[in-house]
């Protein structure tokens, strides 16, 4: 309870009640707010961590520039379907681990925040589709597979729809 009073000291002004349940609103909602910051950001590095390692292992043919976007999109024609192994390992992983994280961290609507997620990758994966030329059987597995069943996966390993009695037993 926080009390007012006057520059005269002696009379109240104010009583001001602060909840307790009003405080506990705000933590949750600002571990909700982070939950889903950690899981763009962690999903992200995931990604791009999987592309880079993916020129490593499937090497690109020769000639193929990578540089840039406009270089990937003249490049893209000389590419085989070995080459599209890691980008979409790339965008399901980034995706399955971004929502796990943030269903891990989040304290309530953990399923709703995973699906915001995988909404949010899917538009990068559209964006993806419109800039760059990939064959449409990728473009087509990628848009369908990569994003929201792993978004939903991600939630249901970092347990959201479980029963709140039984939450306290995650492995």
């Amino acid at each position: 309870m926080l009390v007012g009073r006057s520059l005269h000291g002696s009379s109240i002004l104010f009583v001001a009640f602060v909840s307790p349940n009003l405080v506990l609103i705000e933590m949750l909602m600002i571990r909700n707010i982070l939950a889903v910051i950690a899981g763009i950001v962690i999903g992200t590095i995931v990604n791009m961590g999987l592309i880079k390692l993916g020129h490593t292992v499937v090497p690109l043919p020769p000639g193929a520039d990578v540089s840039t976007m406009e270089a990937i999109a003249a490049s893209m024609s000389s590419f085989g379907p070995e080459q599209f192994i890691f980008p979409f390992l790339a965008h399901a992983v980034g995706t399955l681990v971004g929502t796990l994280v943030a269903t891990l961290i989040a304290a309530s609507h953990k399923m709703k925040i995973a699906m915001a997620l995988g909404f949010f990758f899917l538009l990068g994966g559209i964006a993806a589709v419109v800039l760059l030329p990939a064959p449409l059987w990728f473009d087509v597995i990628d848009l369908v597979f990569a994003y929201i069943p792993m978004a939903w996966l991600g939630a249901k390993l970092g347990g959201a729809g479980l029963r709140r009695r039984y939450r306290s037993y995650k492995i």
